[in-house]
């Protein structure tokens, strides 16, 4: 098992290959139907608070029941994958199928999409802080800034591939 540490670089993600099993520690950002699109109109604009080079963002949203992934090829949420890969969002975090054209542009900007398995507990026993960072008024489906510690997953797309 790889154990990968925020900001993720790009030699972090050559090493590895699609079924490979990761963990990941440090920050990572929460995002789904509601603030992705909003946090890519940041990015056109230039006017992300928070640095998105080698960011993981994890599909979900965060209630006081915890974190669990959701779907990931929702448009509202697969619509946004391009943008904040060439933004240098490195890993996105969720499950389900991805269509082709975003799996080149993770391959074209050396992003890769890891899957979890929707076991709430698990996942949030492994958050040690949270902030809502934006969006707040999107309630549970704000983004939040996590401190988190060995967040399991697979690596589900890589350099093109996937399982």
């Amino acid at each position: 098992m790889m154990h990968l540490t925020t900001p993720i670089a790009d030699e972090d993600l050559n090493c590895l290959n699609v079924g490979d099993q990761i963990t990941i520690s440090g920050t990572i950002y929460t995002g789904r139907d509601a603030a992705l699109p909003q946090l890519v109109e940041l990015v056109k604009n230039d006017e992300v608070p928070f640095d998105l080079n080698g960011a993981v963002i994890m599909h979900t949203a965060f209630s006081d029941a915890g974190i669990a992934p959701t779907t990931s090829s929702k448009v509202e949420i697969e619509s946004t994958i391009p943008a904040l890969s060439k933004a240098g969002v490195k890993v996105h975090i969720g499950k389900g199928m991805l269509s082709d054209d975003t799996i080149n542009s993770l391959n074209e900007y050396n992003s890769i999409f890891v899957i979890t398995p929707p076991v709430a507990a698990l996942l949030t026993s492994k958050v040690l802080e949270k902030k809502c960072v934006l969006f707040e008024n999107e309630g549970m489906e704000a983004m939040f800034e996590l401190k988190v510690e060995k967040i399991p997953g697979i690596v589900a797309i890589q350099d093109g591939k996937k399982i």
